[in-house]
């Protein structure tokens, strides 16, 4: 956004320009009733909202009579939106998953989409906002946990010193000092049945090492792949000469690496569903033996997890 541009705008005059800016550029054109539908102002508001646009951003709205609309002018500028593909998808993915709707989205006439879907996890509200109390107000709470490791088949009441969420593109688990175990472990929200008694916290966020420190991890496209296939790959993964570096934390690091398909050989794999492998593949097995992994019923899992 164009900060000596919008400066001295009113927070919703400046959220209804980037509104006028996002239908032009992302839906071709805009017109007075779509502003009037988003944000429920007059009439006069509207017109006055489309005068200013062209005042503040000249040439980028023309007025197409037929349409009765105005539409993208062939110089067209952007000064109060960052155009960005993944935050465009993004609004696509919320209204496709009916997370958000068209108001919240912005997006009035979506493409046909549909999404691989999974399962919801499903999050009890009271837990959430528990969590969350105790992440916020630095205290401790008892969870009534239900663990899927063999020595605990039934769920406990155990006391946690929450300090921060984890998603790993499929559930989400809140990151935790576990007061029984005497460490911090990785506890999915979902598998929290009940909540009580918050208390004193027995640690904190910033002795979390394997949260605070980062692992770098380099991906490059699969060797046995064509030259142009490798061009591909690393264009879709945005690298450069070839590679690029995602800066990971510990805690977060075997997600990431079960995600991209990286927790085995990636290079043994056959290329045509493995596109990538990790160029630093030593340091990656160091870095898993610093998480301590174990086997848990026949599935590899960080033995930070509960």
């Amino acid at each position: 956004m164009n900060a000596d541009r919008t400066t001295a705008l009113k927070w919703g005059v400046e959220q209804r320009l980037e509104f006028i800016e996002f239908r032009l550029f992302w839906e071709g054109g805009v017109n007075r009733a779509d502003i009037i539908d988003m944000f429920a102002v007059s009439v006069p508001q509207a017109s006055k909202d489309l005068t200013l646009y062209q005042e503040r951003a000249p040439k980028n709205a023309i007025y197409d009579k037929s349409a009765k609309r105005y539409v993208a002018g062939p110089k067209f500028s952007p000064k109060f939106l960052k155009p960005d593909p993944d935050s465009y998808l993004s609004r696509l993915r919320s209204l496709a998953e009916e997370i958000s709707g068209p108001v919240e989205s912005w997006i009035a006439k979506p493409p046909m989409v549909d999404i691989a879907l999974t399962p919801r996890r499903e999050v009890d509200l009271g837990v959430l906002r528990a969590v969350l109390d105790a992440v916020r107000e630095n205290k401790s709470l008892e969870v009534h946990y239900q663990s899927m490791s063999k020595a605990r088949p039934d769920p406990i009441w155990r006391r946690i010193t929450p300090h921060a969420f984890g998603f790993d593109g499929f559930r989400w688990h809140v990151r935790a000092f576990c007061h029984l175990n005497e460490r911090f472990k990785d506890f999915l929200l979902p598998r929290i049945l009940g909540v009580r008694e918050m208390g004193l916290p027995e640690s904190t966020g910033d002795r979390d090492v394997l949260w605070q420190d980062f692992f770098e991890l380099q991906i490059a496209p699969h060797p046995d792949l064509a030259a142009s296939q490798q061009a591909v790959v690393a264009k879709d993964y945005g690298m450069v000469d070839g590679r690029v570096v995602l800066n990971v934390r510990y805690a977060m690091l075997f997600y990431v690496l079960k995600r991209l398909g990286l927790l085995g050989d990636a290079a043994q794999q056959d290329p045509r569903t493995q596109h990538i492998v990790a160029v630093n593949a030593p340091e990656v097995e160091t870095a898993l033996r610093r998480l301590e992994f174990e086997i848990d019923e026949g599935n590899s899992t960080p033995a930070g997890a509960a």
